[in-house]
């Protein structure tokens, strides 16, 4: 039923000019190294930008799409979690695109502003990467001359993360009219709307008017409900007028006001937003919530944001003294990691574009426990605690997939969303046209071993043994367990893992892949150490455990026997791990022959025909070098470096920064530089040609590892934080802040010297190059300094 109500309403006198000038100055990073700045309009653009400026906090985000849109604007909100499900054969579930709350058209006497229609006099977009906020200033001169200027921001609350703030400043330069802000939330198509209940137009402008919306997730039943209030602050004390009008699928709030030539007049708007998921009444939720925002007002809930971006910068911000490139893309990078992470639910985890756009439909792959969790575990780990939650709150979805495949223990599926159920589709429509089987949530296994892995990478560099006891423990024991019943043994008695996808995905279903075998390896053997952990310091736990799962001894006496008898396809003699079985007897192919080029390779050659050569698709072999750095030694890491770089053709963005950050240990400078800038350009420069469906987020994790890992050679050891230095020539310094084992460490590496300063009271063991260990007492500063014997012995300089 479509209701309408208008009313007169005195809006409140300021100065929305001074207001809007001096909530810039307050708000927006004055450095430019900060800011990410979009000057001009390309339409065919258009999505990638809106990809690149989204705003997020780990709990809602929304792309940087034009408040009154265009022909290609592809806006979008996506709340973490919430999935909807079709009920078309073959569906599987994707990241819900819920109500637009950032529409905003603007018309002058009835004439609507439209970037296309006129003269664009300035028009730029900035992300203040600093500040989590996304700005707008557009100057434009319609065909009647007249001249408006618009500036706006909007940004989702890293310290309220269910509000929302979006506010237009208005200013008529040469005209005096009447203004009329449109604002529409609309119900996206095939997607159910909720109707509030008892809820009523407030026609007294001492309370103010709160507007309601829910969706319900098709397939899923959960409801998100938003619910928003706007006011206009205006230069004089004329009346303004607003009408409402609701009905099922949209809510439209029209606020008209006159304005003088040279004056302004500014929209603000907050938006509150709830979930079923976190409460049982969201619509209610989302009210009380508005209620208690309101009387603080907007400038307060901005400044609380800011202070708490600033807050986040001082524990991840990392600076390249030489290099302002990459400085703001690792700034980039950073800032969407930051926006992606929910410290506050361990149900959810990141999807491969994070909350930026739609691809790859918000699932959750290895991406997170590979290339985003380290990030994580040095500047903010109840962050990374909270995403490994998430592996163990699916576990018992894990676990069924591995029976109704005939294994035990759990088997992750490659593609998860909010049951932790296995999500990949089964066909692919391929760049070439070809309609492609997808075998990957069968095959691709090696995100078992990557849970375990991120796992016990968070114990051991945090210390967080009440997480390992109650959480993680049962999750490495599973995922052993997996490999254990998933592998066979030969009559040689070695053991074997067949029909599998590796990282490699130009080539499936391929037996013993080495990067698959040797983490199923690592997982059996930390299987084995848990047990005996568990049994050792945790006994009660451990006997739960054991009468939960029905453990044995002879079991679990069988997992470190597997990994040792675990074909890995080595050669002692040329130091190489073949990829996997039949892999050197693949054709050749030079890949500089292709050189340059706009594609990748299997669409190039074709999905048959790719998988009858030697050109693998990104980091697998080498990725397992690097991961497996404690049990490779370092001429095996340089020896399968040298011989897959050649072949590898960077079908992925998960490629580069491992190419980078290998290079850079093994000395290989030259290459190190240019997979770095790679890297740094996957979605900044879109040389992937696809961050129209969201950034990279694997990726942009993957470039901190590159910088921190590579070139700084930081290592978390067992009793140690290590260092091996590797900068690039043109680098003066490169520094960044740390966290390991509860100690605040800042890391500042120049050519010839490492400080590190230690925030807190601790004592922390610091080894430079392999060099005997040091131990630091905190607070202070130590400094080792390289001569041209090697680096000298720690010494301290303050406390």
């Amino acid at each position: 039923m479509y209701s309408a109500v208008s009313f007169e309403e005195q809006l409140r006198p300021a100065d929305p000019k001074a207001a809007s000038g001096l909530m810039a100055a307050q708000l927006r990073a004055q450095d430019p190294k900060w800011l990410l700045i979009e000057d001009g309009f390309t339409l065919a653009r258009e999505h990638e930008i809106e990809s690149l400026f989204a705003i997020a906090n780990g709990y809602v985000g929304n792309r940087g799409s034009l408040a009154e849109g265009s022909p290609l604007s592809a806006p979008a909100t996506f709340v973490a979690g919430i999935f909807r499900q079709s009920d078309t054969p073959g569906a599987v579930p994707e990241l819900m695109t819920l109500p637009d709350w950032t529409a905003v058209k603007i018309s002058m006497d009835g004439q609507a502003l439209n970037i296309q229609g006129g003269e664009i006099l300035e028009h730029r977009r900035i992300l203040d990467l600093r500040r989590g906020m996304f700005w707008r200033e557009w100057r434009h001169r319609d065909h009647h001359g007249r001249i408006t200027r618009i500036s706006a921001f909007r940004l989702a609350s890293l310290a309220d993360r269910h509000l929302l703030l979006h506010s237009i400043t208005l200013t008529a330069e040469n005209y005096r009219s009447l203004v009329q802000f449109e604002s529409c939330m609309e119900v996206p198509e095939g997607t159910l709307s909720v109707l509030a209940p008892d809820w009523k137009v407030r026609s007294n402008s001492a309370r103010p008017n709160v507007l309601p919306l829910a969706v319900r997730a098709p397939g899923r039943g959960t409801t998100v409900a938003f619910g928003v209030t706007s006011q206009i602050l205006s230069e004089t004390e004329l009346p303004g007028k607003r009408i409402v009008a609701i009905d099922q699928r949209r809510i439209t709030e029209r606020c008209e006001i006159e304005v003088e030539v040279g004056s302004a007049c500014q929209l603000e708007r907050l938006i509150s937003i709830f979930s079923s998921r976190e409460s049982n009444s969201p619509f209610e939720s989302a009210m009380r919530h508005l209620k208690q925002v309101i009387p603080e007002g907007m400038s307060k809930a901005a400044l609380a944001h800011v202070k708490k971006w600033e807050s986040r910068w001082d524990t991840a911000d990392v600076e390249i003294q030489g290099d302002d490139f990459l400085e703001q893309a690792l700034r980039f990078a950073i800032y969407h990691l930051i926006s992606s992470a929910n410290p506050d639910d361990g149900r959810v985890s990141i999807g491969a574009r994070a909350l930026t756009g739609a691809a790859y439909k918000g699932h959750v792959f290895w991406d997170t426990e590979i290339y985003m969790l380290p990030f994580y575990i040095f500047t903010y780990p109840l962050a990374a605690r909270k995403l490994l939650e998430y592996r163990y709150h699916t576990l018992d979805a894990a676990r069924d997939k591995a029976l109704s495949y005939g294994f035990r223990g759990a088997m992750y599926p490659w593609e998860s969303a909010d049951t932790g159920e296995e999500v990949t589709p089964t066909t692919v429509i391929a760049p070439s046209g070809e309609v492609l089987k997808i075998r990957n949530g069968e095959l691709e296994i090696h995100i078992t071993a990557a849970v375990a892995f991120a796992i016990w990478q968070y114990w051991q560099s945090t210390g967080d043994d009440e997480f390992f006891v109650h959480f993680g423990a049962e999750i490495v024991l599973e995922c052993a367990r997996f490999w254990a019943s998933r592998l066979t043994t030969e009559k040689d008695q070695t053991c074997h893992i067949g029909h599998v996808i590796g990282p490699d995905e130009y080539h499936d279903d391929v037996d013993d892949s080495a990067y698959t075998n040797l983490m199923a390896a690592w997982t059996l053997r930390r299987g084995a150490e848990t047990a005996n952990l568990l049994e050792q310091r945790w006994p009660q736990r451990w006997q739960e455990l054991c009468r939960k799962l029905h453990f044995t001894r002879e079991e679990l006496l069988r997992w470190p026997s597997f990994a040792d008898r675990m074909f890995t396809g080595f050669n002692p003699d040329t130091r190489l791990f073949e990829q996997f079985r039949g892999y050197y007897a693949k054709e050749h192919v030079e890949l500089a022959d292709y050189e340059p080029r706009t594609a990748a390779m299997d669409v190039i050659l074709g999905h048959e025909r790719i998988q009858h050569t030697d050109i693998v698709k990104q980091a697998d072999v080498v990725l397992a070098t690097y991961l497996l750095q404690d049990e490779v030694s370092p001429d095996v890491c340089a020896a399968n470096f040298r011989y897959y770089e050649p072949r590898t053709g960077h079908g992925s963005s998960l490629s580069p920064s491992i190419h980078a950050l290998v290079a850079a240990r093994i000395g290989e400078n030259r290459l190190a530089h240019n997979y770095l800038r790679q890297a740094s350009e996957i979605d900044l420069g879109n040389n992937m040609g696809n961050a129209a469906g969201g950034v990279h987020a694997a990726a942009l994790g993957g470039l901190w590892q590159a910088v921190v890992f590579g070139f700084a050679g930081f290592r978390s050891r067992k009793d140690a934080v290590s260092f091996a230095p590797n900068l690039l020539p043109h680098w003066k310094r490169l520094s960044f802040p740390l966290e390991w084992r509860g100690t605040r460490l800042r890391v500042s590496v120049e050519p010839e010297a490492i400080t590190i300063t230690l925030g807190n009271p601790a004592v922390v063991r610091l080894q430079v190059e392999g060099e005997a260990a040091y131990h630091a007492q905190g607070p202070g500063q130590y400094i080792s300094e390289r001569t041209a014997g090697g680096w000298k012995a720690w010494r301290q300089l303050s406390r």
